[in-house]
């Protein structure tokens, strides 16, 4: 609990929602024993959001880049922007950042359709394919 609030502020918004004081003090210690853990997640959430902040910067992402455009979205200025954040994010040559990718197959099956050719040999290295990628491949 923060010290700028007095523990009575909190126990009475708490018991508005039906959690008793013995909760709250059964919670306690545990809360602080999970402290250190916590500042650990609570460090990865701001580094990640610093890289997030630099990739934006670097692709210049402004406010005309995050309105909603109309028509076929042809030079599309917020979805290039977008991905040109993502592939700096992810450390890649370039993203591929789209709301109409539905699923994880779908995701592999734009993938593999892009780099592989009717004919080439598609090695499983973890066994068999699961059941919606096998139609995928061709194999259903």
């Amino acid at each position: 609990m923060s010290n700028e609030v007095n523990r009575e502020s909190f126990t009475e918004l708490y018991g508005d929602f039906g959690i008793s004081p013995e909760v709250l003090d059964f919670a306690a210690p545990i809360l602080a024993g999970l402290k250190e853990r916590f500042d650990r997640i609570d460090d990865t959430a701001e580094y990640n959001q610093l890289r997030v902040i630099r990739a934006m910067q670097e692709a210049h992402i402004g406010e005309a880049n995050l309105k909603g455009t109309t028509g076929y979205g042809y030079d599309d200025i917020g979805r290039d922007g977008l991905e040109k954040v993502y592939a700096s994010y992810f450390h890649t040559e370039d993203a591929l950042v789209r709301p109409q990718i539905t699923c994880g197959t779908h995701a592999l099956a734009l993938a593999l359709m892009s780099n592989l050719r009717p004919g080439d040999t598609l090695l499983s290295a973890a066994g068999k394919p699961y059941d919606t990628l096998e139609e995928v491949i061709g194999i259903r």
